[in-house]
């Protein structure tokens, strides 16, 4: 059971474990959360779903029918096409966090400067990551909006410029941070994630070790996999 909990990591270690409503309603997350979360994406209504009804090989059919093939080459042809659109695969559920997250890590160690980290999203081309100690456990998590964040929109100060990109990736980042597991329901991740405005969670493993990370863009990514998968069986 405890391996579909999350766990709250901070500089010092592992703070808190708990379920999504407790670590939801953490005063040291909800006091990092109210100052640096990511805009929710907005809500959409689902589309209407439209038919389309395809009559082939009748005669005398109404407005929009298909007329009747004037060869029966031309019927095998029609069949054999129909054919390559058979019946949709199977969906597979997708539960577990583990089924969807990123496995390349992208990490930043601590201690590293902004100018370092900054490098590092860049060259992996991801606008987040965590953040880890030594023995690779979980500190914060950094975004490219915590680096910007601070700099002055005067291009003649290049010095403040400077001296903010040589700050240590501690001192910005975000923290403490959640981070989920790779049994902990896909569900209660994302509403983790929209509740907090994180664009993201660190996975550990039974350790505290980061193995990977899941994403809004893995969400997303999820929805439209092929095959089609059932995010919220």
């Amino acid at each position: 059971m405890l391996s579909r909990m999350f766990t709250v990591y901070g500089t010092s270690g592992k703070i808190y474990t708990g379920a999504l409503e407790q670590v939801r309603d953490l005063a040291p997350v909800q006091a990092v959360a109210r100052t640096r979360s990511v805009a929710p994406i907005a809500r959409q209504e689902p589309d209407e779903q439209a038919s389309v009804a395809v009559q082939l090989g009748q005669h005398g059919g109404g407005k929009g029918a298909l007329p009747s093939p004037a060869h029966p080459s031309q019927t095998y042809v029609a069949h054999e096409a129909l054919a390559a659109y058979g019946p949709a695969p199977a969906r597979q559920a997708l539960s577990q966090v583990h089924q969807l997250m990123s496995r390349r890590l992208v990490s930043v160690r601590s201690g590293v400067t902004l100018r370092q980290a900054w490098g590092v999203l860049a060259r992996a081309g991801v606008g987040q990551a965590p953040v880890l100690g030594a023995a690779g456990q979980v500190m914060g998590l950094i975004t490219r909006a915590d680096l910007l964040r601070g700099l002055s929109d005067d291009l003649a100060q290049i010095g403040e410029v400077t001296l903010r990109l040589d700050q240590q990736v501690d001192e910005v980042m975000w923290t403490p941070v959640p981070a989920a597991s790779g049994e902990t329901p896909v569900r209660q991740a994302a509403q983790l994630m929209m509740d907090l405005g994180l664009p993201g969670l660190p996975v550990v493993d039974d350790a505290g070790h980061a193995v990977a990370f899941v994403s809004r863009s893995d969400l997303l990514r999820a929805l439209t996999h092929e095959p089609p998968l059932d995010l919220w069986s």
